[in-house]
Order: structure tokens, then C-alpha cells, then sequence
């Protein structure tokens, strides 16, 4: 059957589009694996907005500080999007675009693509300086007699089990709004007050809330590792996957600035180890 006037005018449009296709597949294919969508004239942060030693709205956190650092350092207005750290903080900040950046994930974080790390801590004990306990470990016989705090899920509630002492502990929520609350250091404030004896913590936050109560306090560091479980973790900075230069730029940034960022972390408090585990003393 021969073709009507708009048989070949559609061919002729299919073929066009066709061809149309064909041409910007490189650009998308390009897009796709090289667009870090980044506007150089700001370092937009994803942070919490009420979770110190870490963030908060009022710049007070040691990442507030860490990221101002590296926003004055590649000439760029820090500029901040909150989102409360818990379930689908990175699902909804990082992946979506509304930052290029997240300051403070563990370098197992598989959620999104992780920097070098930028300092190393450690799960602590926390108790009064009054209570004459000299206890360093959690295997000590005299945990069996105390009242014991820990965040539920952490690794120190799996040794803490193993060693049979969970009958002597008060659970922690890990995973709550830190808008309201923050549980970690409400059991650092416990031991300050009397409800407990002892807490096992991560260390930035045992170390700055300990320094905070009208109590004298104790903290002591843990060994990085304790039968197979580990207690001391490398921190990094989080961004999207793909984003090879962006990664780049931000590790010779974290190298460049590595003594003022450990500075800022000692002046929080935090017990830092450095890459042979050893606790820095400052």
C-alpha cells in the first residue's frame, strides 16, 4: 500500500527524534556519573538542629566549627539545611540534593560515600570522681555490684551481655528525636546525679557532657577493641556516591587542616586515638 503524506512525515519525525536520542545519551550518561550539583558560592551543610557536642542551630557543636573551617578555607558562605539525625536523615537531606555535604559518619556508613576520616574515638566509662571506683574495663568483677547506664544496640551492650551484667542496666533509646531529647548525655547526667554508677558512652559525647555537670566526673577511654567487638571507630564526612572530585577536594581539605580540626576536637573534650589506638593527650 503506498504511504499517505502523514505516514512519511511521522517516519520522518521518528527518525528525527530518533537521531535526536542518540545524540544526547553521551551528555546524559555523562550527567549521571559526573553531575555533583554543587554551587561554588556556598558549602551547604545537612546537620542536626539540637544535637550537641555535634550541631545545633546555634553553631555551637564541634562539626558547626569543622565545616565553618573548611567553608572559610575554600572561600565559601556555609550555609546549613536541618534535618534531626535519626531514621532517613541521609535518605532525606543528602540524596535528595537539599546539601552536599554531612559532617559525622562512621566510616562503615554504606548510605553514602564516605571522605577520609577526620579523627578517631572511642566508647567510655563515666563516673563520679567521688565514688573511688578505679574500674577501666568492662570485664571488671566490680561491675556486678553497680547500676550501669548504656545506649541500647551500641557495642558495648553486646559485651555487656555477654559478660552477664544486664541485669544491672538501665537502657538508653539510640534512636529518638534528638529535637527533644538525647539519651546519651541524659546518662551521662544520671551518673552525675546519683541514678547510676556508671555509663558506657561514646566518647565525644561522654567527654564534653561530662565537663558540664555541677559533679566531677570521670571518663575513661576503653580499649579500641574488646573480645572481637570493637569500641573505636574512624568519623568521616559523608556525600554522595559518584562524587570523585568533590571526595577529592574534601580529603586535601581535611589533610591541609588536620592539626586545626584536631584542635577544635580537643577543645571539646573528646578522647582522640590516634591511627596505633593510643589516646592523644593534650
Amino acid at each position: 500500500m503506498p504511504k499517505t503524506g502523514s505516514t512519511v512525515y511521522l517516519n520522518a519525525l521518528n527518525l528525527f527524534f530518533f537521531f535526536l536520542i542518540l545524540s544526547l545519551a553521551p551528555l546524559t550518561i555523562s550527567a549521571i556519573t559526573t553531575n555533583e550539583a554543587r554551587n561554588k558560592d556556598y558549602l551547604t551543610v545537612c546537620g542536626d538542629p539540637n544535637h550537641l557536642p555535634f550541631s545545633n542551630k546555634e553553631m555551637e557543636g564541634f562539626e558547626n566549627k569543622i565545616a565553618q573551617l573548611i567553608a572559610d578555607d575554600l572561600n565559601r558562605t556555609l550555609r546549613y539545611h536541618w534535618w534531626p539525625q535519626t531514621v532517613g536523615f541521609v535518605r532525606n537531606t543528602l540524596r535528595v540534593r537539599l546539601c552536599d555535604l554531612v559532617m559525622g559518619v562512621t566510616s562503615v556508613n554504606e548510605l553514602l560515600q564516605n571522605t577520609n576520616p577526620y579523627y578517631r574515638s572511642v566508647y567510655t566509662l563515666v563516673y563520679r570522681k567521688d565514688a573511688g571506683f578505679d574500674i577501666r574495663s568492662l570485664d571488671n568483677p566490680a561491675l556486678k555490684e553497680l547500676k550501669l547506664g548504656v545506649v541500647a544496640g551500641t557495642p558495648p551492650a553486646t559485651l555487656l551481655t555477654k559478660y552477664g551484667l544486664m541485669g544491672q542496666v538501665r537502657p538508653y533509646q539510640r534512636t529518638v528525636d534528638t529535637r527533644l531529647f538525647s539519651p546519651a548525655t541524659k546518662a551521662v547526667e544520671d551518673v552525675a546525679n546519683g541514678s547510676i554508677d556508671i555509663a558506657v558512652i561514646w566518647g565525644p559525647i561522654a567527654g564534653y557532657a561530662a565537663t558540664r555537670q555541677k559533679t566531677p566526673l570521670t571518663v575513661i577511654p576503653l580499649p579500641a577493641k574488646v573480645d572481637s567487638v570493637p569500641l573505636a571507630f574512624n568519623v568521616s564526612m559523608g556525600i554522595r556516591r559518584r562524587e570523585t572530585n568533590w571526595k577529592h577536594q574534601l580529603n586535601l581539605e581535611l589533610e591541609k587542616l588536620a592539626p586545626r580540626i584536631e584542635q577544635i576536637l580537643l577543645e571539646y573534650n573528646i578522647p582522640l586515638l590516634d591511627t596505633d589506638d593510643r589516646l592523644i593527650i593534650h
